[in-house]
């Protein structure tokens, strides 16, 4: 019996994987076509649009009883709120100002700044396996992505906020899925409406800040509307699976494993952009980034590879074969 739900969750964890990384590639080749050809540069509303969109898909859900009824506390959802907003804003802000080699390290920083909230507020040990396996998933993934870099100082206040917002924000999915044993569904019905309503009202204001366009002078036209909708509605996956992974694992392996995205946003770039869009120091790199990647996996699952410094250890451990998966187990967090 064992076996056969051990290999049934190995199953749903590959499934959850692979439900991001398409629905992740997707929108970031929607977005790209959006605001390249059609001029849409109104990242914050466009956000808050798709938190709408996820809105309407848990309320359909929740009336057709997929969804049972629920309690977060309003304290919990307004800070999770902050967090995610002030992930959403920062990341837009940090990328306007600052150069693009400096965006991708303050982005590979939240692997270590996550790895450091496990350590500091979930008490986990990492074993120097799992610790160099992430050293050389961080190498990779620099070695093919980081260019220019400059630094100036509102640049670096914008990425400092946008890294440590975005791995509260992380770190945050998973305390609450597992403290008030909710499912992913659950969890995306009470901070889905929240972030579309905050983000809608924020977002004109902030997108006409950092463009200098208003998102109602916008010149919409049939092309742009369908890519809005199609960006909306992979914008839902992209949501839910976010929140079915790091459910299912932890932040810092969903930050380890999903540069994988990373890179095969760069081996689609090469399709789009032939030789140009790879070169023989990316192909390194991403040699390098998948290698790291394999490691973490087989490091982080084996005993030891990362754990909790508590007597509550052999529980953890007797959840491996049922149960909702917490950050403080070793067993195939991958």
């Amino acid at each position: 019996m064992a076996p056969t739900s051990k290999a049934d969750k190995k199953a749903g964890d590959v499934a959850a994987w692979m439900f991001n990384v398409v629905t992740s590639v997707g929108i970031i080749i929607v977005n790209k076509a959006l605001m390249a050809t059609y001029g849409f540069s109104f990242a914050t509303t466009l956000t808050g649009l798709h938190f709408a969109t996820t809105t309407l898909m848990t309320l359909v859900l929740r009336w057709l009883g997929y969804i049972q009824p629920s309690h977060l506390p309003v304290s919990e959802l307004l800070k999770f709120m902050v967090f995610a907003n002030f992930s959403i804003v920062g990341m837009n802000v940090s990328l306007m100002w600052n150069s693009v080699g400096f965006y991708q390290i303050a982005k590979l920083s939240m692997i270590p700044v996550s790895c450091l909230l496990e350590v500091v507020l979930d008490k986990i040990r990492y074993s120097r396996d799992t610790k160099l396996s992430i050293g050389i998933v961080l190498l990779g993934v620099g070695v093919c992505t980081v260019t220019d870099v400059s630094v100036n100082a509102k640049g670096f206040i914008a990425a400092f906020i946008a890294v440590w917002s975005t791995s509260l924000q992380q770190y945050y999915v998973h305390f609450l899925q597992r403290k008030y044993s909710l499912g992913s569904f659950s969890l995306l019905g009470h901070t889905a409406p929240a972030q579309a309503g905050s983000l809608l009202l924020l977002g004109p204001f902030l997108d006409y800040w950092l463009t200098n366009k208003r998102v109602d002078a916008y010149d919409y036209n049939f092309g742009s509307l369908m890519f809005i909708i199609l960006s909306c509605t992979i914008a839902v996956g992209t949501n839910l699976s976010q929140f079915i992974c790091i459910g299912r694992f932890t932040a810092v392996s969903f930050q380890v494993l999903g540069h994988m995205k990373t890179i095969l946003v760069l081996i689609m770039g090469f399709f789009f952009f032939g030789k140009e869009g790879l070169n023989l120091h990316v192909v390194l790199g991403m040699i390098i980034a998948v290698v790291g990647m394999i490691w973490y996996g087989n490091a982080s699952s084996k005993p030891g590879g990362k754990e909790r410094w508590s007597h509550s250890l052999p529980t953890s451990r007797q959840q491996k074969h049922g149960g909702f998966p917490e950050s403080t187990e070793h067993d195939g967090k991958v």
